[in-house]
């Protein structure tokens, strides 16, 4: 497997997808990144935990900011980023930890437009996973512990979440299968079966790339 490798893994809420990447890097032996990066991103930019956390992956309500506009990456607090609104601060903070630890060896992402941050990395392999309704409700009472007569309304809710936090940051759109290098179903595979998947689509793919030489 190449030394290089970085997996960021987008998901539908309660697919599955954190189950996914931990199972990857236990098999792969590489590090796991989800509330983990923000450890990272407090440590680098000076910004406390907490507040990290509590915008996690939370959409913004401002419309002036784009990273695709070329606005320049910073790895500290200068002045620039000191005059951003909080929310931008806070993503920037995890936008230069991710590119960080990718850049540090190989790794699974797990969330946080990580696929769209490395956009430009040849050795980042991006996946998405989704499930059915009922089975994402399923796992939101099961591991969230959402009461039953609300899990429905929950997931769309976090979905929605998600999508406009990606859609935002990203200018992508969320779930859009040209966005990713693998698609992922658990609700047919399950999680073991997705994670083979998974790992027979990287062997392929290094078989590929080794031929291609």
């Amino acid at each position: 497997m190449a030394n290089n490798l970085v997996i960021t893994i987008g998901r539908q809420f309660g697919s599955g997808g954190r189950q996914i990447g931990k199972l990857l890097s236990e098999k792969l032996s590489i590090p796991y990144y989800d509330k983990e990066i923000l450890a990272v991103a407090a440590k680098d930019s000076g910004i406390c935990e907490e507040l990290l956390e509590h915008h996690d992956e939370k959409p913004t309500r401002s419309l002036l900011f784009s990273l695709v506009t070329g606005a320049p990456m910073h790895n500290s607090l200068g002045s620039t980023y000191m005059d951003m609104p909080l929310n931008h601060k806070i993503f920037l903070a995890q936008f230069d930890a991710i590119r960080r630890v990718a850049s540090e060896g190989p790794c699974v992402i797990v969330g946080r437009c990580a696929d769209y941050v490395l956009r430009d990395k040849p050795n980042a392999v991006k996946l998405f996973v989704k499930a059915d309704m009922r089975q994402r409700m399923e796992r939101a009472v099961a591991v969230h512990n959402v009461a039953i007569d609300k899990a429905e309304d929950y997931v769309r809710k976090m979905d929605k979440q998600r999508a406009s936090y990606y859609n935002y940051y990203a200018t992508n759109t969320w779930g859009d299968i040209n966005n990713y290098d693998l698609c992922l179903d658990t609700g047919k595979l399950g999680i073991e079966g997705s994670v083979e998947l998974v790992l027979e689509y990287l062997a392929l793919r290094e078989k590929a790339l080794k031929g291609s030489k």
